[in-house]
């Protein structure tokens, strides 16, 4: 049975097809399909804007989609989720809805808002966030390029930002945080329920999640000497516990293991002095725990 499952159009496209890539899948659309190729023949695509994804994997329309949490609080939306994806369009940091206001500004906070006009694409967050913090203000849906409406056309905006580089670009500056949004895989609950399409989602899920937990690691490769092999397994990380094998060569071991790759540029230093030769670093594609 296969599952319908809907893919972010628009920023997170290029990063998702990448990661699914990663994952093991091979997709692929042309500009101007909606409809993109997948070599599994029990999952169909189909492309659609992440800010209404929600809506249509909640009316059972599509099994599951891919979209930020930003856009289920948004919309309201009661679907399952099936598990927590972080990564965005640059980075795999969570993205921000930010409150901001040009620089020269006199808004310092939420409660200089008061009375005054703000743009957004997500209403409903706004009026969420203002109505918590007792504030009334004129909240407006805006179309795209949002940064760009203040000061002329309004006092404030609200957008969406993972570095903060165009609302510096732009002459903003960042007030509040109104919500942290990381992607999500989530389905319907019908869906959910169902054996065959459940067991494809815990499938995908493994992969993908997977694919995201390799982006953060690489494999050590390395020959010791019998008589260093205590020091150098003492200083390598792992997972568990480095894997050690005898070489076809007397006193001479193979150790490798997976380690984080923010550690390796001071790690192989330390392991070439503890007696390690023929080190090696790989990429891996995914990393399952």
């Amino acid at each position: 049975m296969a599952i319908v499952l809907g893919l972010p159009k628009g920023s997170l496209q290029e990063s998702t097809f990448a990661l699914f890539k990663r994952a093991g899948f091979n997709v692929s659309c042309s500009s101007r399909s909606y409809v993109p190729s997948i070599d599994d023949p029990e999952i169909k695509c189909r492309l659609l804007r992440p800010q209404e994804m929600s809506r249509y994997v909640e009316l059972g329309l599509l099994d599951a989609g891919i979209c930020g949490y930003d856009w289920v609080y948004e919309n309201g939306s009661d679907v399952q989720e099936v598990c927590e994806l972080n990564y965005s369009k640059a980075t795999s940091n969570p993205v921000r809805w930010v409150l901001a206001v040009p620089n020269d500004s006199k808004i310092k906070s939420v409660k200089d808002l008061q009375g005054k006009r703000i743009a957004t694409e997500a209403i409903g967050l706004v009026k969420r966030y203002l109505k918590k913090h007792g504030v009334k203000a004129d909240v407006e849906f805006s179309w795209g390029a949002t940064e760009v409406k203040a000061p002329e056309l309004v006092d404030a905006i609200a957008d969406l930002t993972e570095t903060g580089s165009s609302l510096r670009a732009n002459n903003l500056r960042i007030v509040d945080t109104i919500l942290t949004s990381t992607t999500r895989l989530i389905a319907n609950k019908a869906a959910w329920k169902n054996k065959a399409k459940r067991a494809k989602l815990e499938q995908l899920k493994m992969l993908l999640v997977g694919a995201l937990d390799a982006q953060k690691r690489v494999l050590l490769k390395l020959n010791a000497p019998a008589k260093n092999l205590a020091k150098i397994t003492a200083a390598l990380p792992a997972l568990h516990a480095p894997t050690v094998n005898k070489l076809d060569a007397a006193d001479w071991f193979a150790v490798e293991s997976v380690v984080e790759e923010h550690l390796v540029r001071d790690l192989i230093p330390v392991l070439r002095n503890a007696g390690a030769t023929g080190i090696i670093e790989l990429p891996l594609n995914k990393v399952i725990f």
